[in-house]
């Protein structure tokens, strides 16, 4: 079992001795964000520990803008709108260096009457899926690269400009750039340190290629952890930026030039903690890592939903982008959609479709899903591509759009057989709620066409 990066009996030491005032309790909402509150230490210690708290069914029920939207089986206008039970996890509490004083951790959503945990809730989701793959003794383990786009302009002073003609970080390619990211090593430097402080292990920081694009990377961990330290990461690395006086996106297309992505590095250990990948096949991959493989493939059509969640998130997928379009696999080849890379008890698959807006316990959850698909079906991997796979005309292709991914997510058995009818329509209700406020917009680029010229 992993051990918190702060044990409750510290945190009671911490608050007797005034070093921790505040404890958040936050949840893990629809789109891969934080949610909760703030306690005074004290509280927490005396009433929250023994008995948690509440907050509103609604969090997990409404779109981006925290809108109430019509569709959802569990909360509604016409159920009230009553609470759900937050019973903190208390292997997630951790300090939070950014914020003095301050302890988080992470809590799961049960319903108030008892009857158990809430199928929806993205945490819950991914732990399912982590025990189906448990009963074939294996254990998931994933590591989340997740790239941002960083402005020298507040969110305040983005909001004002209607977020646009910003002022990226890098004005040029800073991909590799040791010169460039130094411009700004300070903030990237505050971030990777004070996520170690919060119990994360950050490994490297890199420049990308748009403007002001970088990437932090931190170590692999089992399946639900990884997820925990991305969403804190993620939040975390925002609140720093507004701090510092500017702003970071995680879209995955904020402007034309090159998205950003979530490349998940995914692989399986068995019950005596060995790669279950490793073997003597092709590419050096175990019976159980071509299955495996067969199976991620096989189910990524069907489950990109749950790895490209937004209208956005499709306009990253480009020929020559290094955002893959060929649902194809390869050794090293960044041209693929799996890419296995690494060697000996580090062999992996990296998955490329996931954008940096991605939910990562529901990207995980799919891939721990189509792993399990291919192992009790004993799917055969086809061959490896080991050129161009934008070129292969016979390779299935990523959706090229939110609609098309709910037309595939609603239609699959795969999908109800992993995650069971009641997820399958919350979250097809989710993408339907974003395709419909879409589809109302006037957008800018109809402005520009036609305002004058129509």
């Amino acid at each position: 079992m992993r051990r918190a990066p702060l044990t409750l009996e510290q945190l009671r030491v911490a608050v007797g001795e005034g070093e921790i005032d505040t404890v958040v309790l936050a949840l893990v909402d629809m789109q891969g964000r934080l949610q909760g509150k703030r306690f005074h230490a004290p509280y927490f210690l005396d009433q929250v520990v023994a008995h948690g708290s509440e907050g509103c069914d609604y969090l997990l029920a409404v779109d981006v803008d925290m809108n109430t939207v019509d569709g959802y089986e569990m909360s509604s206008w016409s159920r009230g709108y009553g609470d759900l039970a937050m019973t903190p996890d208390f292997d997630t509490l951790r300090r939070v260096p950014w914020q003095p004083g301050t302890a988080l951790l992470l809590a799961d959503l049960e319903w108030l009457d008892g009857t158990g945990s809430v199928t929806a809730s993205p945490r819950q989701i991914l732990r399912r899926q982590v025990d189906r793959l448990a009963a074939h003794g294996l254990t998931a383990y994933a590591g989340t690269e997740l790239e941002f786009v960083l402005f020298r302009d507040s969110y305040e002073q983005a909001w004002r400009r209607g977020y646009r003609d910003l002022t990226p970080a890098n004005q040029y390619n800073v991909d590799y750039s040791l010169l460039g990211t130094a411009r700004v090593e300070p903030l990237l430097r505050r971030i990777r340190t004070e996520m170690a402080g919060a119990g994360l292990v950050p490994e490297s920081a890199k420049g990308e290629c748009n403007l002001g694009q970088h990437e932090i990377a931190f170590r692999y961990d089992e399946a639900v952890a990884c997820a925990d330290h991305h969403v804190i990461y993620k939040h975390g690395a925002k609140e720093i930026a507004a701090q510092e006086g500017m702003s970071i996106t995680f879209m995955a297309k904020p402007n034309a030039r090159e998205g950003s992505s979530c490349h998940i590095h995914f692989s399986l250990r068995d019950a005596s903690g060995r790669s279950a990948m490793l073997g003597d096949g092709p590419a050096h991959l175990s019976v159980t890592g071509q299955r495996v493989l067969a199976g991620l493939l096989a189910t990524m059509r069907e489950l990109s939903l749950l790895s490209a969640p937004n209208i956005n998130s499709y306009k990253r997928y480009q020929p020559g982008s290094f955002a893959p379009t060929a649902l194809r696999w390869g050794v090293d080849n960044r041209t693929c959609a799996l890419r296995v890379v690494g060697h000996g008890s580090g062999m992996r698959v990296e998955n490329r479709v996931p954008g940096a807006d991605v939910n990562p316990y529901l990207a995980i959850a799919a891939l721990v899903a189509g792993a399990v698909h291919g192992i009790e079906r004993e799917l055969e991997l086809g061959p490896e591509c080991t050129g161009n796979a934008y070129d292969d005309a016979t390779a299935d292709r990523v959706p090229g759009t939110l609609r098309d991914a709910l037309t595939l997510w609603q239609s699959s058995e795969v999908a109800r057989d992993a995650f069971g009818e009641d997820v399958v329509a919350h979250y097809a209700n989710m993408a339907r709620v974003e395709l419909a406020a879409f589809d109302a917009a006037v957008t800018d680029w109809e402005l520009t066409r036609g305002f004058e010229r129509l």
